[in-house]
């Protein structure tokens, strides 16, 4: 057979896919670009990913305390939050609205266990941290929408600190009544001692003959021995002066004691110190109602206790309503015991230089030293007290009285009475007792001041008085806490204050300062109960 021209030959036939094939295809394009999709998202999300956990990890990472003081603290937030919801919790209550002081408090726990775990076992993670604000802050939200806000807390804490303040007075006044009241209470050991006492004075006669020696008449006006004295109507206490500088005395033969009591506990007193030794010491006792001197032509203060006024205030206290505090009211202040220290030339005319102590002080120095000391023309040595502001002159009086203001500086230094040197020369030339004459009638209505024997002292001896060196006087131990190197280098002790080492009241701390000289086994402080 033959072929057919190349003109005539039927073209070829195009090769085709079948439909499958494409559908085929176009899948696998379609899974390659979500395949694509999916791995450009996961790229793009893996930084945030790893950023969010290093978050967590940092804040895990984190100490307590630095987390604290950084400036974006969470953990100061959370604690601010706790004090404020704190103050809710108590305005809440006072709002009587219970059910939400009970939602606060519950959140306030929530956060502090928070804050506790992180303290304890592992710091906060970014998540707890902003739950736990989140949740504080809905309820401190709830809070605001009641009206709970910082003008109604100032407001509210204003009216609780002014009524703890006015309860804080009364409980005060009432603690200085009823202190003021213990002070001065005479126990009943110091009473039966004053009548176990009496009774053996008049027993025993040869008791009254050893005070009638001759060389006690002698003793008591040689101006070359130590002459100490002490005005008192308390026998114990008295005697632990004389003891204390008894046994503190490096010369106690040359040592005098010049005591001066009242009538009633004159025969106790005189007994107690006839039966008794004291190193050699020599114990000279008086009685201020046998000075013929002292009368209320003379001594103002004797004027002033025949004026019924002055005995309604001082033993009533109905004059004034009650407005003058119970301390000022105290009738020791018009004891002529008390004031006999403006007296002393008067009541040894025949001495040079005196020094004056106080019942409620120990000795535990060797005083020889003071009768040496200069005081410069000066007529009282005394320790200055101005170490605090509380003891400069405008404490003590009134300068809005012109009287005052116009004679005395209100800043200048007060002293203490209760260990001072006096020199009586001086004392007589100046005319000390007629300075103090001139004061004392110049407050009879008691406007210059009110308390004591301390200011019209700060008066009379002003611009008179020589300071000494502090460890001479060492004050404080009857109402406040003192140095223990003050004290063990003090010449002097002094309990000023209303808490007396004899009394119950007495601060424990340094009774046992006093009580080491007394002799508990004495047969007559035994059997008054004395322990």
């Amino acid at each position: 057979m033959r072929r057919r021209a190349a003109d005539f030959r039927r073209p070829l036939r195009a090769r085709r896919f079948p439909n499958a094939f494409w559908w085929v295809l176009c899948g696998v394009a379609v899974l390659l670009f979500i395949y694509t999709l999916s791995r450009g998202t996961q790229i793009e999300s893996r930084p945030v990913i790893a950023t969010r956990y290093r978050h967590d990890r940092v804040m895990e990472g984190l100490n307590i305390t630095e987390e604290m003081l950084s400036p974006n603290s969470v953990t100061r937030q959370i604690s601010d939050q706790i004090a404020l919801a704190k103050a809710f919790v108590v305005i809440a209550k006072e709002s009587n609205n219970l059910q939400f002081a009970w939602e606060l408090s519950a959140q306030i726990r929530n956060s502090q266990i928070l804050l506790s775990n992180a303290a304890t076992r592992r710091p906060l993670t970014a998540r707890e941290s902003e739950t736990a604000i989140r949740d504080m802050a809905l309820v401190l939200y709830q809070a605001q929408l009641l009206h709970y806000d910082s003008a109604t807390m100032i407001m509210r804490h204003k009216a609780k600190i002014q009524s703890l303040e006015e309860q804080m007075s009364s409980v005060s006044e009432k603690s200085s009544k009823y202190g003021q009241i213990a002070a001065e209470e005479v126990p009943k050991s110091l009473y039966c001692l004053g009548i176990q006492l009496t009774s053996e004075w008049f027993r025993h006669p040869n008791l009254q003959r050893k005070l009638k020696d001759r060389k006690i008449d002698m003793k008591v006006k040689d101006n070359n021995l130590y002459h100490f004295c002490v005005f008192s109507d308390n026998i114990l206490a008295t005697s632990v002066v004389v003891n204390s500088t008894a046994l503190s005395s490096n010369n106690p033969d040359k040592v005098v004691f010049h005591l001066v009591t009242d009538e009633i506990n004159y025969a106790a007193m005189k007994a107690w110190f006839s039966m008794n030794s004291f190193r050699g010491v020599t114990v000279e006792v008086q009685k201020f109602e046998d000075f013929k001197w002292l009368n209320a032509s003379y001594v103002p203060v004797l004027k002033q206790l025949q004026d019924s006024e002055t005995q309604s205030y001082y033993f009533s206290g109905n004059s004034d309503d009650g407005r003058t505090p119970i301390k000022f009211r105290n009738p020791k202040y018009l004891s002529m015991l008390n004031h006999l220290r403006f007296y002393i030339p008067e009541v040894f005319p025949a001495l040079k230089k005196v020094v004056f102590l106080d019942d409620d002080v120990v000795v535990q120095k060797d005083l020889s030293g003071l009768f040496s000391i200069d005081l410069n023309g000066n007529v009282n040595g005394a320790v200055e007290t101005c170490m605090e502001t509380f003891h400069r002159y405008h404490k003590y009086l009134n300068y809005s009285h012109p009287l005052i203001r116009s004679h005395f500086d209100p800043d200048a230094c007060g002293w203490a009475f209760g260990m001072n040197v006096f020199d009586l020369v001086q004392w007589r030339n100046r005319n000390v007792t007629g300075i103090y004459h001139y004061w004392q009638e110049r407050n009879v209505d008691r406007t210059l001041w009110k308390l004591g024997t301390l200011p019209p002292g700060l008066l009379t001896f002003y611009g008179l008085t020589e300071p000494l060196e502090p460890s001479w006087h060492v004050l404080g131990l009857g109402y406040t806490t003192v140095d223990p190197h003050l004290i063990e280098k003090g010449a002097v002790l002094h309990y000023n204050g209303n808490s007396k080492p004899w009394l119950k009241i007495g601060m424990e701390k340094y009774k046992p300062l006093w009580e080491k000289f007394i002799d508990y086994t004495h047969p007559l402080l035994q059997r008054c109960n004395f322990h």
